[in-house]
């Protein structure tokens, strides 16, 4: 498979944990090449190493064993310190709980990574206005997030994880916790911000609305790749 464009790369992917005591085998060997400027779902059941691989591929977990690539990076020759640094730069992510610093403004939150970055005040102000505008937030700097509804925290987490301009963004489950009108609102403002921007999304999911919207879908079963269907 051609990997020129390649955002993402495994090969021989396997993760095993311990419950108890008890071996369990959530990824069990796979090979994937995810390009730039896709818009893909891994979906499949409870249990089927989704969230799992998600984890590996940005290395929040480590493999037990194959290998992960990011960005052209193999992530298995940096030190702990250079992999946080890296995962920093170059991926940004959505949870389903948002995930926002609850004593930080808007404007706060979505500048934040810009500042860990060390980029210039008024480059970083610059970005964060451009990126509320874009999801919709622009009066909604100065709020804390306690006050904003789940949709609007939501988008909040979707500016923080763009405005940095990652290589990557990894959303699990993010409308998980959100009415479907709401959930299908963000979905088609991803969608468009993917197709501006170029920027690469890579789901895991359940939720039917995100596979409909996805150019790609990745179905996992105990652990292994058993579909992968690419669509116009």
């Amino acid at each position: 498979m051609n990997d020129d464009k390649a955002v993402v790369k495994t090969e021989g992917v396997v993760k095993t944990y311990s419950d108890n005591g008890v071996p369990v085998h959530a990824v069990r060997g796979i090979d994937l090449i995810v390009r730039a400027g896709e818009f893909s779902a891994i979906v499949g059941p409870s249990g089927s190493g989704k969230t799992t691989f998600l984890n590996c591929i940005s290395g929040l977990d480590d493999v037990t064993s194959g290998r992960v690539w990011l960005d052209g990076n193999d992530l298995s020759k940096m030190s702990g310190r250079e992999l946080s640094d890296f995962r920093r730069d170059k991926v940004g992510f959505i949870f389903q709980a948002y995930n926002l610093i609850p004593v930080l403004t808007v404007e706060e939150n979505v500048e934040y990574i810009m500042l860990l970055q060390g980029l210039p005040k008024d480059e970083r102000h610059r970005r964060v206005v451009a990126m509320l505008d874009k999801v919709g937030l622009a009066d909604y700097a100065d709020r804390l997030p306690p006050r904003l509804s789940g949709g609007q925290q939501q988008r909040v987490a979707i500016a923080r994880a763009m405005v940095a301009r990652p290589a990557l963004v990894l959303a699990d489950e993010p409308t998980a916790n959100l009415d479907s009108e709401t959930g299908s609102g963000l979905l088609d403002l991803m969608r468009e911000l993917n197709r501006s921007t170029g920027m690469t999304f890579v789901f895991s999911t359940h939720d039917r609305m995100i596979m409909e919207r996805a150019t790609r879908l990745i179905t996992l079963k105990d652990g292994r790749i058993d579909k992968d269907e690419t669509r116009p």
